[in-house]
């Protein structure tokens, strides 16, 4: 059994009514390498944006591991500290990032954001010296499209990310930079520009899997007609 862990922000945790791209990846993992993989992580529910908190179970299939570290409005600041005691408690075998948007909209700019990387490794491999993680960078999102000093910050993020994955990697513990999804566009895959609808859902499952498939021979061809 290969156990996965989701952990991310708002456009990993999903909002009520979605399907998430967590669901879009266990489908295909599940469908295409081999039934026995799951989910995993400390929280299972989704963003209710009624209420405005993250309180719903209204996924549009509920029918699969739920499981992540999520949070609407949480980043690398906030998952650092917490990552620890998810692994010990939930046991991954490897872990589904995507973080930043909110750390560099927030909290920290990019070399701070980039030192938080550096810790959430740390405290992940601390817990599991042996864990794998999947990195995915800050994708294109509508502020970066409009305000040009924060689309600085991403990109410089973005090569300091790729810097640590490369000084941090290990044979025991691998660290994996996907790139970003293929022909995402803010337009066309997202329902805000930033968070992803149906199309980019599917897109980031595959930028996961690809990176995946290529570097480990996880998966196979991803086909979002079939997640």
């Amino acid at each position: 059994m290969l156990r996965f862990m989701p952990v991310g922000d708002s456009m990993t945790i999903g909002s009520a009514g979605e399907h998430t791209w967590r669901y879009r990846l266990w489908r295909l993992l599940r469908g295409t390498y081999d039934p026995a993989v799951t989910l995993v992580g400390p929280r299972e529910t989704l963003y209710d944006k009624q209420t405005d908190a993250p309180t719903s179970l209204a996924y549009a299939d509920p029918d699969f591991p739920r499981a992540h570290l999520a949070g609407w409005g949480e980043g690398w600041l906030h998952m650092a500290p917490l990552i620890g005691d998810a692994i010990s408690a939930c046991r991954p075998d490897v872990l589904l990032v995507s973080l930043g948007l909110i750390d560099l909209g927030f909290y920290t700019n990019a070399e701070q954001t980039a030192g938080n990387v550096r810790a959430f490794i740390a405290a992940a491999r601390a817990a599991d010296p042996r864990v794998r993680m999947v990195l995915l960078p800050v994708i294109p999102n509508v502020r970066a499209e409009s305000d040009a000093p924060f689309a600085e910050q991403v990109g410089l993020f973005n090569d300091l990310l790729a810097k640590a994955v490369a000084d941090l990697d290990e044979p025991c513990s691998p660290l994996l930079l996907t790139s970003p999804p293929a022909s995402y566009d803010i337009h066309v895959d997202t329902y805000d520009g930033t968070h992803p609808n149906t199309s980019g859902e599917h897109k980031i499952a595959e930028a996961f899997a690809g990176a995946m498939r290529e570097a480990w021979g996880i998966g196979q061809a991803y086909a979002a007609g079939t997640a």
